[in-house]
Protein backbone atom coordinates (compact mmCIF):
# COMPACT_ATOMS: atom_id res chain seq x y z
CA UNK A 1 0.00 0.00 0.00
CA UNK A 2 3.03 2.26 0.88
CA UNK A 3 4.55 1.79 -2.42
CA UNK A 4 0.95 2.22 -4.23
CA UNK A 5 0.35 5.62 -1.97
CA UNK A 6 4.19 7.14 -3.30
CA UNK A 7 3.21 6.22 -6.96
CA UNK A 8 0.17 8.41 -6.71
CA UNK A 9 1.75 10.97 -5.14
CA UNK A 10 4.50 11.09 -7.71
CA UNK A 11 2.10 10.99 -10.55
CA UNK A 12 -0.14 13.56 -8.73
CA UNK A 13 3.12 16.08 -8.54
CA UNK A 14 3.75 15.27 -12.05
CA UNK A 15 0.73 16.54 -13.08
CA UNK A 16 1.14 19.88 -11.17
CA UNK A 17 4.33 20.68 -11.73
CA UNK A 18 4.63 19.69 -15.23
CA UNK A 19 5.59 22.98 -17.61
CA UNK A 20 6.56 21.29 -20.90
CA UNK A 21 9.51 22.00 -22.88
CA UNK A 22 11.45 25.53 -22.90
CA UNK A 23 10.04 26.40 -26.54
CA UNK A 24 8.28 24.42 -29.14
CA UNK A 25 10.38 20.90 -29.68
CA UNK A 26 11.76 20.09 -32.68
CA UNK A 27 9.88 17.66 -34.43
CA UNK A 28 12.52 15.35 -35.50
CA UNK A 29 16.24 16.22 -34.70
CA UNK A 30 18.30 17.07 -37.35
CA UNK A 31 21.61 15.25 -38.73
CA UNK A 32 24.62 16.15 -40.32
CA UNK A 33 25.75 17.98 -36.93
CA UNK A 34 29.21 19.74 -36.24
CA UNK A 35 29.65 19.26 -32.54
CA UNK A 36 32.44 22.49 -32.20
CA UNK A 37 33.33 21.82 -28.51
CA UNK A 38 34.59 18.25 -28.34
CA UNK A 39 37.31 17.54 -25.84
CA UNK A 40 40.54 14.79 -26.04
CA UNK A 41 42.68 13.17 -23.29
CA UNK A 42 46.49 12.36 -22.94
CA UNK A 43 49.02 11.68 -20.97
CA UNK A 44 52.16 11.39 -23.46
CA UNK A 45 51.46 7.48 -25.03
CA UNK A 46 52.31 7.32 -28.42
CA UNK A 47 54.80 10.17 -28.22
CA UNK A 48 51.62 12.98 -27.94
CA UNK A 49 53.66 14.84 -25.82
CA UNK A 50 50.39 15.89 -24.16
CA UNK A 51 50.74 15.52 -19.99
CA UNK A 52 48.82 15.88 -16.78
CA UNK A 53 49.80 17.41 -13.24
CA UNK A 54 51.26 14.41 -10.29
CA UNK A 55 48.16 16.30 -8.49
CA UNK A 56 45.58 15.37 -10.94
CA UNK A 57 46.72 12.08 -12.19
CA UNK A 58 46.53 11.13 -7.92
CA UNK A 59 43.24 12.51 -8.03
CA UNK A 60 40.06 10.24 -7.77
CA UNK A 61 39.30 12.58 -10.85
CA UNK A 62 41.92 10.79 -13.08
CA UNK A 63 40.04 7.38 -13.32
CA UNK A 64 36.67 8.90 -13.86
CA UNK A 65 37.64 11.52 -16.32
CA UNK A 66 39.57 8.23 -18.73
CA UNK A 67 36.29 6.14 -17.68
CA UNK A 68 33.63 8.90 -19.78
CA UNK A 69 36.24 9.12 -22.50
CA UNK A 70 35.41 5.19 -22.98
CA UNK A 71 38.92 4.11 -21.94
CA UNK A 72 41.31 3.61 -18.72
CA UNK A 73 44.88 3.75 -18.26
CA UNK A 74 45.95 0.86 -19.06
CA UNK A 75 44.85 0.78 -22.19
CA UNK A 76 46.08 4.48 -23.27
CA UNK A 77 49.47 3.13 -21.92
CA UNK A 78 48.78 0.53 -24.66
CA UNK A 79 47.79 2.22 -26.99
CA UNK A 80 48.96 5.60 -27.06
CA UNK A 81 46.82 8.82 -26.40
CA UNK A 82 45.65 8.59 -30.10
CA UNK A 83 43.32 5.62 -28.67
CA UNK A 84 40.85 8.52 -27.11
CA UNK A 85 40.01 10.11 -30.75
CA UNK A 86 39.52 6.82 -32.02
CA UNK A 87 37.08 5.82 -30.05
CA UNK A 88 35.46 9.52 -30.51
CA UNK A 89 35.49 8.57 -34.30
CA UNK A 90 33.75 5.26 -33.78
CA UNK A 91 30.76 6.81 -31.91
CA UNK A 92 30.75 9.55 -34.40
CA UNK A 93 30.23 6.98 -37.66
CA UNK A 94 27.67 5.21 -35.21
CA UNK A 95 25.71 8.23 -34.37
CA UNK A 96 22.46 9.50 -36.60
CA UNK A 97 22.90 12.58 -35.99
CA UNK A 98 26.42 13.71 -35.78
CA UNK A 99 28.74 13.93 -38.74
CA UNK A 100 32.13 15.46 -36.64
CA UNK A 101 33.22 17.18 -33.75
CA UNK A 102 36.44 19.43 -33.44
CA UNK A 103 38.81 17.82 -31.02
CA UNK A 104 40.56 20.59 -28.70
CA UNK A 105 43.89 21.25 -27.65
CA UNK A 106 44.95 22.20 -24.60
CA UNK A 107 47.84 24.80 -23.94
CA UNK A 108 50.05 24.55 -20.96
CA UNK A 109 50.10 28.17 -18.76
CA UNK A 110 53.21 30.20 -19.63
CA UNK A 111 54.73 33.37 -18.02
CA UNK A 112 54.31 37.01 -18.72
CA UNK A 113 58.27 37.04 -19.84
CA UNK A 114 57.09 33.80 -23.28
CA UNK A 115 58.09 30.90 -21.32
CA UNK A 116 56.34 27.84 -19.99
CA UNK A 117 54.90 27.61 -16.64
CA UNK A 118 54.27 23.92 -16.24
CA UNK A 119 54.10 24.21 -12.33
CA UNK A 120 50.92 25.90 -12.30
CA UNK A 121 49.43 23.60 -15.08
CA UNK A 122 47.18 20.47 -15.01
CA UNK A 123 46.36 19.40 -18.16
CA UNK A 124 48.77 20.03 -21.34
CA UNK A 125 47.29 18.68 -24.81
CA UNK A 126 49.70 19.73 -27.60
CA UNK A 127 48.66 21.35 -31.06
CA UNK A 128 51.47 19.02 -33.07
CA UNK A 129 48.89 16.18 -31.47
CA UNK A 130 45.45 17.09 -32.16
CA UNK A 131 46.91 18.60 -35.33
CA UNK A 132 48.33 15.87 -36.46
CA UNK A 133 46.26 13.00 -34.95
CA UNK A 134 42.95 14.41 -36.75
CA UNK A 135 43.93 14.18 -40.13
CA UNK A 136 43.19 10.43 -39.66
CA UNK A 137 39.83 10.39 -38.88
CA UNK A 138 37.42 12.31 -41.29
CA UNK A 139 35.25 12.76 -38.93
CA UNK A 140 37.23 14.92 -36.78
CA UNK A 141 38.69 18.84 -36.86
CA UNK A 142 41.34 20.25 -35.30
CA UNK A 143 41.15 23.05 -32.83
CA UNK A 144 43.95 24.63 -31.47
CA UNK A 145 44.85 25.87 -28.38
CA UNK A 146 47.35 28.17 -28.14
CA UNK A 147 48.48 30.77 -25.04
CA UNK A 148 48.70 34.42 -25.97
CA UNK A 149 52.19 34.89 -23.88
CA UNK A 150 54.01 31.71 -25.40
CA UNK A 151 57.13 34.06 -26.77
CA UNK A 152 56.34 32.40 -30.29
CA UNK A 153 52.79 32.59 -29.66
CA UNK A 154 52.23 34.04 -33.38
CA UNK A 155 54.28 31.59 -35.19
CA UNK A 156 52.32 28.89 -33.41
CA UNK A 157 48.82 30.30 -34.43
CA UNK A 158 50.07 30.65 -38.20
CA UNK A 159 51.31 27.11 -38.04
CA UNK A 160 47.90 25.93 -36.85
CA UNK A 161 46.28 27.70 -39.57
CA UNK A 162 48.03 26.16 -41.98
CA UNK A 163 47.54 22.71 -40.82
CA UNK A 164 43.64 22.65 -40.60
CA UNK A 165 42.55 24.86 -36.85
CA UNK A 166 39.48 26.03 -37.39
CA UNK A 167 40.09 28.04 -34.28
CA UNK A 168 41.73 28.30 -31.12
CA UNK A 169 40.29 27.28 -27.63
CA UNK A 170 41.17 29.30 -24.67
CA UNK A 171 40.39 27.63 -20.58
CA UNK A 172 41.46 31.62 -18.89
CA UNK A 173 40.87 29.97 -15.90
CA UNK A 174 43.01 27.44 -15.25
CA UNK A 175 45.64 28.67 -18.37
CA UNK A 176 45.96 31.81 -16.55
CA UNK A 177 45.05 34.46 -19.10
CA UNK A 178 43.72 37.65 -18.59
CA UNK A 179 41.90 38.55 -22.12
CA UNK A 180 41.77 42.30 -21.35
CA UNK A 181 45.46 42.62 -21.06
CA UNK A 182 46.57 45.05 -23.83
CA UNK A 183 49.94 43.45 -24.97
CA UNK A 184 47.56 40.81 -26.26
CA UNK A 185 46.42 43.36 -29.61
CA UNK A 186 48.89 42.03 -31.81
CA UNK A 187 47.36 38.14 -30.82
CA UNK A 188 44.18 39.15 -31.56
CA UNK A 189 45.16 41.22 -34.56
CA UNK A 190 47.04 37.96 -35.86
CA UNK A 191 43.70 35.89 -35.46
CA UNK A 192 42.10 38.67 -37.47
CA UNK A 193 44.78 37.80 -39.85
CA UNK A 194 44.52 34.30 -39.92
CA UNK A 195 40.43 34.25 -39.93
CA UNK A 196 40.25 31.93 -37.05
CA UNK A 197 37.92 32.66 -34.40
CA UNK A 198 38.43 32.19 -30.27
CA UNK A 199 36.18 29.80 -28.49
CA UNK A 200 36.92 30.68 -25.13
CA UNK A 201 35.51 29.38 -21.68
CA UNK A 202 33.07 32.14 -20.28
CA UNK A 203 31.70 32.07 -16.81
CA UNK A 204 33.56 30.00 -13.85
CA UNK A 205 35.37 26.67 -14.11
CA UNK A 206 35.45 23.45 -11.35
CA UNK A 207 36.69 20.53 -13.07
CA UNK A 208 40.03 20.84 -12.28
CA UNK A 209 41.46 21.82 -8.71
CA UNK A 210 42.74 24.94 -9.38
CA UNK A 211 41.05 28.00 -11.14
CA UNK A 212 40.46 31.76 -11.17
CA UNK A 213 37.16 31.99 -12.09
CA UNK A 214 37.70 36.22 -12.02
CA UNK A 215 39.29 35.05 -15.45
CA UNK A 216 36.08 33.76 -16.69
CA UNK A 217 34.37 37.21 -16.84
CA UNK A 218 32.66 37.87 -19.91
CA UNK A 219 33.45 41.67 -20.24
CA UNK A 220 37.32 40.75 -19.82
CA UNK A 221 36.56 39.69 -24.06
CA UNK A 222 35.95 43.51 -24.78
CA UNK A 223 39.43 44.04 -26.12
CA UNK A 224 39.37 41.05 -28.38
CA UNK A 225 36.13 41.75 -30.16
CA UNK A 226 37.43 45.75 -30.28
CA UNK A 227 40.15 44.35 -32.62
CA UNK A 228 37.53 42.56 -34.71
CA UNK A 229 38.47 38.90 -33.15
CA UNK A 230 35.19 36.21 -33.58
CA UNK A 231 34.62 35.60 -30.08
CA UNK A 232 32.92 32.25 -29.19
CA UNK A 233 31.76 32.37 -25.93
CA UNK A 234 31.61 28.61 -24.50
CA UNK A 235 28.42 27.83 -22.53
CA UNK A 236 27.17 30.75 -23.10
CA UNK A 237 28.71 31.95 -19.68
CA UNK A 238 26.13 29.55 -17.75
CA UNK A 239 27.90 29.64 -14.37
CA UNK A 240 29.08 31.94 -11.62
CA UNK A 241 29.21 35.64 -10.85
CA UNK A 242 30.83 38.51 -11.69
CA UNK A 243 30.51 41.81 -9.39
CA UNK A 244 27.49 40.19 -7.94
CA UNK A 245 25.62 39.52 -11.59
CA UNK A 246 25.20 36.09 -13.48
CA UNK A 247 27.76 36.22 -15.94
CA UNK A 248 25.56 35.05 -18.61
CA UNK A 249 23.39 37.85 -17.94
CA UNK A 250 26.59 39.62 -18.44
CA UNK A 251 27.41 38.19 -21.59
CA UNK A 252 23.91 38.53 -23.14
CA UNK A 253 23.71 42.51 -22.30
CA UNK A 254 27.26 42.28 -24.58
CA UNK A 255 25.19 40.93 -27.49
CA UNK A 256 23.76 43.67 -29.09
CA UNK A 257 27.06 45.83 -29.36
CA UNK A 258 29.32 43.30 -30.57
CA UNK A 259 27.89 41.55 -33.94
CA UNK A 260 31.10 39.51 -33.94
CA UNK A 261 29.83 37.56 -30.44
CA UNK A 262 28.29 34.54 -30.67
CA UNK A 263 28.49 31.74 -28.12
CA UNK A 264 27.79 28.01 -27.77
CA UNK A 265 25.11 25.92 -25.29
CA UNK A 266 27.70 22.91 -24.48
CA UNK A 267 26.54 21.82 -21.38
CA UNK A 268 23.63 23.36 -20.88
CA UNK A 269 21.82 20.94 -20.00
CA UNK A 270 23.83 19.86 -17.21
CA UNK A 271 21.97 19.95 -14.20
CA UNK A 272 23.88 22.72 -12.24
CA UNK A 273 23.65 24.77 -15.36
CA UNK A 274 20.02 23.91 -16.91
CA UNK A 275 18.31 26.93 -14.91
CA UNK A 276 19.67 29.38 -17.42
CA UNK A 277 18.45 26.55 -20.84
CA UNK A 278 15.19 28.56 -20.98
CA UNK A 279 16.56 32.33 -20.85
CA UNK A 280 19.29 31.01 -23.53
CA UNK A 281 16.72 29.46 -25.66
CA UNK A 282 13.77 32.42 -25.62
CA UNK A 283 16.36 35.35 -25.55
CA UNK A 284 16.26 37.36 -28.77
CA UNK A 285 19.80 38.64 -28.32
CA UNK A 286 21.00 34.91 -29.14
CA UNK A 287 18.60 34.72 -32.73
CA UNK A 288 21.37 33.50 -34.92
CA UNK A 289 23.81 33.61 -32.72
CA UNK A 290 23.72 30.21 -31.10
CA UNK A 291 25.68 27.08 -32.14
CA UNK A 292 25.40 23.38 -31.36
CA UNK A 293 28.28 21.90 -29.18
CA UNK A 294 28.47 19.24 -26.57
CA UNK A 295 31.83 19.88 -24.11
CA UNK A 296 32.31 15.99 -24.34
CA UNK A 297 33.02 13.18 -22.94
CA UNK A 298 30.61 15.37 -19.93
CA UNK A 299 27.68 13.76 -22.53
CA UNK A 300 28.76 10.20 -21.19
CA UNK A 301 28.07 11.41 -17.23
CA UNK A 302 24.88 11.35 -15.29
CA UNK A 303 25.31 15.03 -14.99
CA UNK A 304 23.13 15.62 -18.39
CA UNK A 305 20.36 12.98 -18.12
CA UNK A 306 17.11 13.18 -19.29
CA UNK A 307 15.54 12.30 -15.85
CA UNK A 308 16.40 15.40 -14.29
CA UNK A 309 13.75 16.98 -16.82
CA UNK A 310 10.55 14.70 -16.25
CA UNK A 311 8.61 17.64 -15.41
CA UNK A 312 9.58 19.02 -18.73
CA UNK A 313 9.24 15.95 -21.31
CA UNK A 314 6.55 13.18 -21.53
CA UNK A 315 7.87 10.09 -20.01
CA UNK A 316 8.09 8.52 -23.10
CA UNK A 317 10.46 10.84 -24.26
CA UNK A 318 13.06 10.62 -20.92
CA UNK A 319 12.77 6.86 -21.32
CA UNK A 320 13.60 6.52 -24.93
CA UNK A 321 16.84 9.15 -24.60
CA UNK A 322 17.45 6.95 -21.44
CA UNK A 323 17.49 3.33 -23.99
CA UNK A 324 20.01 6.03 -26.25
CA UNK A 325 23.21 4.66 -26.05
CA UNK A 326 25.32 6.88 -28.70
CA UNK A 327 26.09 10.14 -26.51
CA UNK A 328 25.82 12.87 -29.46
CA UNK A 329 22.40 11.03 -30.74
CA UNK A 330 21.10 10.99 -26.72
CA UNK A 331 22.62 15.17 -26.45
CA UNK A 332 20.88 15.86 -29.64
CA UNK A 333 17.81 14.44 -29.63
CA UNK A 334 17.22 15.80 -25.31
CA UNK A 335 18.08 19.29 -26.87
CA UNK A 336 15.41 19.15 -29.58
CA UNK A 337 13.12 17.50 -26.91
CA UNK A 338 13.42 20.53 -24.90
CA UNK A 339 13.54 23.35 -27.53
CA UNK A 340 16.51 24.02 -29.12
CA UNK A 341 15.96 25.44 -32.59
CA UNK A 342 17.10 23.81 -35.70
CA UNK A 343 18.97 26.36 -36.66
CA UNK A 344 21.11 25.92 -33.74
CA UNK A 345 22.05 22.75 -34.54
CA UNK A 346 23.19 24.04 -38.23
CA UNK A 347 25.04 26.93 -36.70
CA UNK A 348 28.00 25.04 -36.35
CA UNK A 349 28.78 23.75 -39.21
CA UNK A 350 27.71 26.90 -41.00
CA UNK A 351 29.99 29.40 -38.76
CA UNK A 352 33.15 26.83 -39.21
CA UNK A 353 33.24 26.45 -42.58
CA UNK A 354 33.05 22.42 -42.49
Amino acid sequence: MVAVGVGVLLFVLRLVLFCGAYRVPVEEAPRGIIDMHCHTAGMGGGGSGAWISDELRNSWKFGLYLRVFGTNEKELEEKGDEWVMEVIARSIRESEHVDGAVILAMDAPHAAAGNLDKAAGEVFVPNRFVGEAVKKFPELYFGASVHPSRADALEELTWSKENGAVFVKWLPNIQGIDPSEERYRGYYGKLVELDLPLLTHVGDEDSFSTTNNALGDPRLLKLALECGVRVIAAHVGSSGESEGQDNVERLLEMMPRWPNLVADLSTLTQFNRRKHLGTVLNDPRLEGRLMYGTDYPLTNTPLVTAWQYVFRLPLRVVWGLWRTKNSWDRDVRLKAALGVRAEVFGKSGEYLGI
